[in-house]
């Protein structure tokens, strides 16, 4: 199954801390009551967020804060926790679920949804919806996984306009584009020249070469198609581009487009046994222009910060 969301665990996860009134549990006891509970499997159990932490502890963890600043759970020690009066009179209820919407019941909560907007001017002075009134939006998602998604949503939108950029530009600035990026990505050697782009009036079907030693003994043929995003390349023009390496006793090419490739492109690419075919498709190459800084510029930088467990562990 799904490793489930903090808001599906916070029901469940404070009738694990409520069991025994005035005797704490363990972050670790959390841990594997959770796994035991929804019977997660070791693929769940290792599946991540961007950060490379557990996410079915992450999701257990903002539980806990979500319950604690709520004051239905408190915190006496750093992984330890206790169930509170207010804990043990919303399990009386017979409540089946929590939210964030659910939790807003109680003003300590809101407090902490509205102390991020503190310093910033009022919510209604801005036209805005107090963060409590908006938070409740975006139920089941962590922090962290709201960031990412987020990230994700302005990544896609930034391959987009990489692409239309580019499509604005000539078929050789395409071609300069792709050598660059291949240097950009750790190709070629430390010379100036190891990266080329070959002459229109006589390029024999390569575009560009990278030179991948000093010397020159192994090179990478480039041919580069500024196509119509939503063109198909097929396995014709696959085919051509092998004919042009195999004439200049090429092993190594780079079929790099701004469209896509069919299916048949694909199959024959992956039947070539002398030439190694390599194929990058726009979205591809935008993401690749994205990851190496070529194109794009850092707009803002955010850090996200968590507490130093070694420090707050000095004395043990």
């Amino acid at each position: 199954m799904a490793v489930p969301k903090y808001d599906e665990m916070m029901v469940p996860v404070l009738r694990r801390i409520a069991e025994a009134p005035g005797e704490t549990v363990t972050s670790k006891q959390l841990r594997q009551f959770v796994i035991g509970h929804w019977g997660l499997s070791d693929s769940d159990v290792a599946e991540t967020i961007s950060s490379g932490f557990e996410r079915y502890a992450n999701n257990m963890l903002w539980a806990c804060t979500y319950l604690k600043q709520a004051k239905c759970i408190e915190s006496p020690k750093r992984g330890v926790y206790l169930v509170t009066q207010r804990g043990l009179d919303l399990l009386s209820s017979g409540i089946e679920g929590l939210d964030r919407r659910a939790l807003m019941q109680y003003p300590e909560f809101c407090d902490f949804l509205n102390r991020s907007s503190k310093g910033k001017g009022s919510s209604e002075e801005k036209g805005e919806k107090p963060v409590a009134q908006t938070a409740i939006d975006e139920e089941g998602e962590s922090p962290e996984d709201t960031i990412d998604e987020a990230f994700r949503s302005i990544e896609t939108a930034l391959v987009t306009d990489i692409l239309e950029a580019i499509m604005q530009q000539s078929p050789a600035f395409f071609e300069r584009l792709v050598v660059q990026l291949l240097l950009a990505m750790g190709y070629g050697d430390s010379f100036d020249d190891s990266g080329s782009v070959t002459p229109l009036s006589n390029d024999g079907g390569i575009d560009g070469v990278i030179r991948e030693d000093k010397l020159g003994f192994d090179n990478i043929y480039i041919q580069a198609k500024r196509w119509d995003l939503n063109t198909s390349v097929g396995r014709p023009a696959l085919q051509a581009f092998v004919g042009a390496l195999t004439g200049t006793g090429a092993t190594k090419g780079l079929f790099i487009t701004t469209a896509r490739f069919s299916r048949g492109a694909l199959e024959y690419a992956g039947m070539q046994h002398a030439v190694k075919l390599v194929l990058v498709d726009g979205d591809q190459l935008a993401r690749l222009m994205i990851a190496h800084n070529v194109g794009v510029s850092v707009r803002h930088t955010y850090e996200i910060k968590g507490i130093d467990r070694d420090y707050f562990d000095i004395d043990n």
